[in-house]
């Protein structure tokens, strides 16, 4: 049988109250409206759910057994509705490197909750194994990743940055001291890679396209800035990386050149395409006027 919520809540109101104009006022609803709502759920219940009669209301061995589920059934409900409201309100910003380049997330934040003032941003730090930064899986509503993201028709972005990819390495190298370095002195160094999950992403820092078709030294396979650091430092290895992560990992016996013979890096946020809602959509916006993106 298909019950509805709302006779749920009559059927209550009058149990609790045990008598139908009490139960009506508390309902905003007319006495007879209500009479005639639990007539008609008594029938699509098949059994009597109150005794009446001139002075008094009182439930029925069924009434009494119904009371306690309906009760249930209702604070369910408005745990649910609570959730839903949160969750309406809710977004989910997944990264995997820090977009806080040149203060770009404060000016999108102050954009977005302008637009959306009872809006909640939450910010969600996601491991290099996953290009999309939570995206694929559901864990992040909008995010911040590195193109080309892996199952692009998947996606839609913006690009809110695009800086020079450098090469970072041991400050210790033969090639340390100069002041750029082409990038067919590296064809024979090793280079640091993401982990083999992170698809085309893996690739594209590897920079295949100006290898001229040979395949690159992996000196190690990285996961966090702090890894590639030590692995940096420890000679395992040379790595192309976005200008703006230079801080990260330029801490001490690390240096970050500028390479020539590779394109520079784009930074996006990108939202499943499929994901209409009106924060995800909002939050593009604001990212968009805030980096003046194309």
């Amino acid at each position: 049988m298909d019950v509805h919520g709302r006779d749920l809540r009559y059927f209550v109101a009058v149990a609790e109250e045990l008598h139908f104009t009490r139960a009506a006022e508390r309902l905003y609803v007319s006495q007879p409206a209500l009479s005639k709502q639990i007539r008609m759920l008594e029938r699509q219940l098949g059994a009597a759910l109150f005794d009446r009669d001139r002075r008094d209301v009182r439930l029925t061995a069924a009434g009494e057994a119904l009371l306690p589920h309906a009760r249930r059934v209702l604070a369910e409900w408005g745990t649910a509705e609570t959730a839903l409201e949160q969750a309406k309100t809710q977004l989910t910003v997944g990264m995997s490197t820090s977009p806080g380049r040149g203060g770009m997330l404060p000016a999108i934040r102050s954009r977005f909750t302008a637009e959306h003032p009872h809006a909640r941003l939450t910010l969600r730090q996601i491991g290099w194994h996953d290009s999309t930064a939570g995206l694929a899986d559901g864990s992040t509503d909008v995010a911040f990743v590195w193109l080309p993201v892996p199952g692009a028709e998947r996606y839609r972005w913006v690009v809110v940055a695009e800086e020079p990819r450098l090469v970072a390495m041991s400050a210790g190298h033969r090639l340390a001291a100069q002041s750029t370095v082409d990038f067919q002195d590296l064809l024979d160094e090793p280079f640091l890679a993401l982990p083999a999950d992170a698809g085309p992403l893996r690739d594209y820092w590897l920079a295949p396209e100006a290898r001229g078709g040979r395949a690159p030294v992996i000196g190690a396979e990285i996961s966090s800035a702090d890894e590639t650091y030590e692995a940096l430092v420890d000679g395992r290895g040379v790595c192309l990386i976005a200008a703006g992560n230079a801080p990260l990992l330029t801490r001490g016996d690390v240096v970050a050149l500028p390479v020539r013979g590779v394109a520079p890096s784009r930074l996006a946020l990108a939202w499943r395409k499929d994901d209409t809602r009106e924060l995800v959509q909002g939050y593009a916006r604001a990212a968009q006027l805030a980096t003046r993106a194309p």
